[in-house]
């Protein structure tokens, strides 16, 4: 859409420009016509006018073709340093992992944030609670970026996150870079968050949780506000 839009505003520049240089070239004719005026210092000012709009085009095209090269090389760099800040988090263990992502929610204004860091949890890997009050409750998978979370693994986070841990807002997060069509599907239905390798990229960079939270498709978690306890 932008490429297109882009491509539309030289389009109607440069068909302004042929409009106006057609309008000059008649005022001078009729000028010429009315003052019987010799013919060829208009003819000299015209092509000058001619020139001096062509190079302008040229000027403006190529500061164009700048800016999108330069926008295009900045979002490459982007992307670049959140690989290399993934690339770091994939080099964390698994309890290493967890307390990351628990000091991100500590970044982003989350409170009583713990980390169980233990096996048994039943999904609680880092428990708090948001600005607004809600319960936070995180499931975090450290996995090798070409896997994907499975069914299996949401159904088990799904029927503890809530019913065992009282979940306001339950939050799946995993080095990865996909949640299986299965594994997505039953996190929209559920209310889950699902953040996957480039959202937990963005978070790492300093996106907000809270920005983060609406990206999972739908799910947003539960609307209800609690205090902290």
């Amino acid at each position: 859409m932008a490429r297109q839009r882009r491509r539309h505003l030289r389009k109607r520049t440069r068909r302004q420009l042929q409009g106006w240089g057609v309008v000059a070239a008649s005022a001078a004719a009729v000028w010429v016509a009315a003052n019987r005026a010799p013919v060829w210092p208009v003819l000299v000012a015209v092509f000058a006018a001619a020139l001096a709009g062509g190079a302008g085009w040229r000027l403006w095209r190529a500061h164009s073709v700048a800016v999108g090269q330069d926008r295009q090389w900045r979002a490459q760099e982007e992307e670049k340093a959140r690989e290399l800040s993934m690339t770091q988090v994939d080099a964390l263990s698994w309890q290493d992992f967890e307390r990351y992502v628990a000091d991100l929610c500590r970044r982003d204004g989350c409170t009583q944030v713990v980390v169980s860091g233990k096996s048994g949890d039943l999904g609680a890997d880092v428990v708090g609670y948001l600005s607004d009050g809600r319960k936070l409750v995180v499931q975090c998978k450290k996995y090798a970026p070409q896997r994907s979370v499975s069914s299996d693994d949401m159904q088990k986070f799904v029927g503890t996150a809530r019913l065992e841990h009282g979940a306001d807002v339950a939050l799946f997060v995993t080095t990865c870079r996909t949640f299986t069509k299965a594994a997505l599907g039953l996190a929209l239905r559920q209310d889950i968050v699902a953040l996957h390798r480039d959202l937990l990229g963005a978070w790492a960079k300093g996106a907000r949780l809270e920005t983060l939270i609406p990206l999972n498709g739908r799910g947003g978690g539960m609307t209800k506000r609690r205090s902290p306890a």
